[in-house]
């Protein structure tokens, strides 16, 4: 029943593909790659972040997750190679992101940044990679 949903899906996508489309994708890939490079290399931002929560037992934990899914998942998502699955470990993190402006000191920009890369995820999770992508290519390969 899923599969019939996912082709339909994919049917749909690569008839309504554009360039403009491939070029958000990119540039979400692109986005969320320097966002773990940034992760690595500023790691007391992110136990910043983490602060509001007290005393979380899974910081380590999470530290690694957002670094290597942001790092990973952007890759694979500018090159269009498994983009859903790739989507799917970002949105417990973008999620995360939100909800932590919230617990926290609300800081409008990062709310916003948050929400937007939100959107653009769960808008790539149902449109998948395009027809320029290499999801498309490995599925024509067949």
């Amino acid at each position: 029943m899923e599969t019939i949903k996912i082709k339909k899906l994919n049917k749909w996508a690569n008839s309504h593909t554009s360039y403009p489309i491939d070029i958000l994708r990119i540039a979400l890939g692109v986005f969320l790659f320097l966002k773990g490079v940034s992760f690595i290399k500023e790691s007391h931002r992110l136990i910043d972040l983490l602060a509001p929560l007290g005393n979380f037992d899974g910081g380590m934990l999470v530290y690694h997750y957002v670094a290597a899914a942001h790092i990973m998942g952007g890759v694979m998502i500018v090159f269009g190679l498994l983009t859903r699955w790739a989507i799917w470990a970002q949105l417990p993190i973008l999620v995360g992101a939100v909800l932590i402006n919230f617990v926290g000191p609300l800081v409008m920009t990062n709310l916003i940044i948050s929400v937007v890369t939100l959107i653009v995820c769960v808008f790539f999770l149902m449109y998948g990679g395009g027809k320029h992508s290499l999801d498309y290519y490995f599925k024509m390969e067949k």
